[in-house]
């Protein structure tokens, strides 16, 4: 039996043969209610409960993170500057209240105000560094370092510490010391090249796939560097770079490069490289915006297009020669997409994805957030919760989709400015009241 010490509480596990872990403290699933139709994990017992995180990042890359890892039950501390805080509270959103855009991103987190320019801020800081299990920072590339907050510095104090940064460019790159946001990332990473008409110039996409993406793949990579931790009692640097991040998702992409020797174009709603037509949106009756249905045929299951056939009304195309073969309905691609056209544009788009669903054959209808929001099976799976925030009032999100043993975690309103600061120096510090209210008045924290 082995023991790791973090926080000033033991955490036992042993190692078998098997090399496998018995850590009871992250894996009972503890209380659990009933509550419209979905069963709510509470989220300071559940797999991640007493995994301390110190969170000194802002906007989105780094906040995504953090969340995912609070939705499963690490206590997350976001440190942030007294009566500003996070530069994400004030994107777009109305004077003495938080946006919305920092309320999708800090859901679960508690909220500590400290003065990092203030020596004694500092030195709480890394006070608190010495008993967490994870920092993690996505400030511009040198600022944590000026801030006395580095890499070797916190190492020092706790040894043990998964120390993690989230940069715009990689180490070596030689844009390392540039600035950059989500779209930054994904003009330089590859994925706006690959995006929008053939004919037309590169577009965004509008998931910030730069920013969460980025955050997952950090999220992820914490895990694992917590569980070798478990096993060696190490610490580790993580590092991730957004640009980097965006070759990662857009692997794909290369392999048509890697085929053809081309770059890989833009293929407007198709797949890179064009696909297997059918493929694409396609218009649907109402004759709105989002009235689209997409309609994909895989070339691996040719009886994909024979199944659409027989649902559009057109079996007399199925042995028709122009369209027997995935090479054939190719050539003849703007055909096949007025065939199918011809009869998407008689239904409106839910009943096109059911008739086409329905018959085996994969289909979706283009909804866009407000039909999602209206869609009452998601707040009843938990997918979208309901809340109160005592500045916003009721507000609803979307939280974590994975489900633990069929239950889903429960979402928390994102935290005021410095809502915790007190509650957090008691528990991690062992602070006293007093101490607290000194340091409050000497404006060290808020």
């Amino acid at each position: 039996m082995l023991q790791c010490q973090s926080g000033g509480s033991a955490r036992r596990f042993s190692l078998s043969a098997t090399r496998q872990l018995d850590v009871p403290m992250f894996l009972g699933l503890g209380f659990c209610q009933q509550l419209s139709g979905a069963e709510w994990v509470m989220s300071g017992e559940n797999c991640l409960a007493g995994l301390k995180i110190l969170d000194l990042t802002q906007f989105e890359a780094g906040p995504s993170c953090t969340e995912a890892l609070a939705w499963m039950g690490a206590d997350v501390v976001k440190i942030e500057n007294p009566g500003v805080g996070d530069p994400g509270r004030s994107v777009g959103g109305k004077s003495a209240k938080d946006a919305f855009y920092f309320l999708q991103y800090n859901a679960n987190k508690r909220s500590v105000t400290v003065n990092i320019k203030d020596p004694r801020g500092l030195a709480l800081v890394k006070e608190l560094a010495a008993t967490a299990d994870v920092m993690i920072e996505n400030f511009a590339p040198g600022v944590i370092e000026r801030l006395g907050l580095g890499y070797e510095v916190i190492r020092d104090l706790n040894p043990a510490i998964i120390y993690c940064q989230v940069k715009g460019f990689g180490t070596g790159s030689p844009f390392e010391k540039n600035l950059a946001f989500d779209m930054i990332a994904q003009a330089c990473g590859g994925l706006m090249s690959i995006t929008g008409e053939e004919d037309g110039p590169p577009c965004k996409p509008g998931a910030t796939i730069g920013d969460t993406g980025t955050g997952m793949l950090m999220a992820v990579s914490i895990l694992g560097a917590y569980v070798r931790r478990l096993r060696t009692g190490e610490g580790e640097l993580l590092q991730v770079a957004m640009q980097d991040a965006i070759l990662h998702y857009i692997r794909n992409a290369f392999t048509y490069m890697e085929r053809t020797g081309k770059p890989a174009p833009r293929a407007g709603s198709r797949t890179v490289g064009g696909g297997n037509p059918p493929i694409g949106v396609y218009p649907c009756a109402g004759g709105g915006p989002n009235d689209y249905v997409y309609i994909y045929t895989s070339a691996a299951n040719p009886e994909h297009w024979t199944r659409l056939l027989k649902v559009i009304g057109r079996t007399d195309l199925i042995d028709d020669p122009r369209f027997a073969t995935p090479a054939a309905r190719t050539e003849h691609r703007q055909l096949v997409d007025q065939i199918v056209s011809e009869w998407t544009i008689q239904h409106d788009k839910h009943t096109a994805m059911r008739r086409v669903g329905d018959a085996a054959i994969p289909a979706g209808a283009v909804l866009d957030t407000m039909e999602l929001a209206n869609d009452e099976t998601f707040q009843q799976r938990g997918v979208r919760q309901t809340m109160q925030h005592p500045a916003i009032g009721d507000y609803a999100m979307t939280g974590w989709p994975v489900r633990f043993g069929g239950k889903v975690p429960e979402v928390t309103p994102a935290p005021l400015l410095g809502q915790h600061t007190e509650e957090v120096l008691t528990e991690w510090l062992r602070y006293d009241h007093g101490r607290v209210l000194h340091l409050k008045e000497a404006k060290v924290v808020g």
